[in-house]
């Protein structure tokens, strides 16, 4: 959850499953203070995120907002209405794009025509070695790590 923002103003607003990844950068804001001069008052809402969710880069999740169950959110996407089970939702604003069932079948399928590499490649086990091993087999293509 490196560098996240839950928002600390509201973050009783704010509420999130079990099995969530927030990746780097991710905003969850349950305020919008744009109408606070105009109004004299801050827009609020909840904002409720369930299980088994993923939140790519980058991302802003808007004040009254649901993410369901089985979610992956695509990296600098901006959540600005709810987002139902077992989707994938990518853009400004998120929109569903798929199935969360398609899209890992579709991992899977790829996986099995690629590199893939166990816990000795992530960064607190790599060598020199297979850091070099890594880039060659990455020049043309993606691959997974564990």
């Amino acid at each position: 959850m490196g560098e996240c923002i839950i928002d600390p103003g509201h973050c009783w607003l704010i509420e999130i499953g079990d099995r969530v990844t927030l990746a780097p950068r991710v905003h969850i804001l349950a305020h919008d203070a744009s109408t606070k001069r105009p109004l004299g008052y801050t827009l609020i809402g909840k904002v409720t995120i369930g299980n088994d969710v993923f939140i790519g880069a980058g991302t802003i999740v808007l004040p009254n907002t649901h993410i369901g169950n089985n979610v992956i959110i695509g990296a600098g996407s901006v959540v600005s209405r709810s987002i139902p089970d077992n989707s994938v939702a990518i853009g400004n604003p998120a929109k569903v794009v798929g199935t969360f069932d398609d899209y890992v079948n579709k991992r899977k399928e790829q996986m099995a025509n690629t590199a893939v590499f166990d816990e000795s490649y992530t960064i607190h086990q790599i060598s020199v070695v297979k850091k070099e091993e890594m880039k060659q087999k990455l020049t043309h293509s993606i691959g997974f790590v564990r």
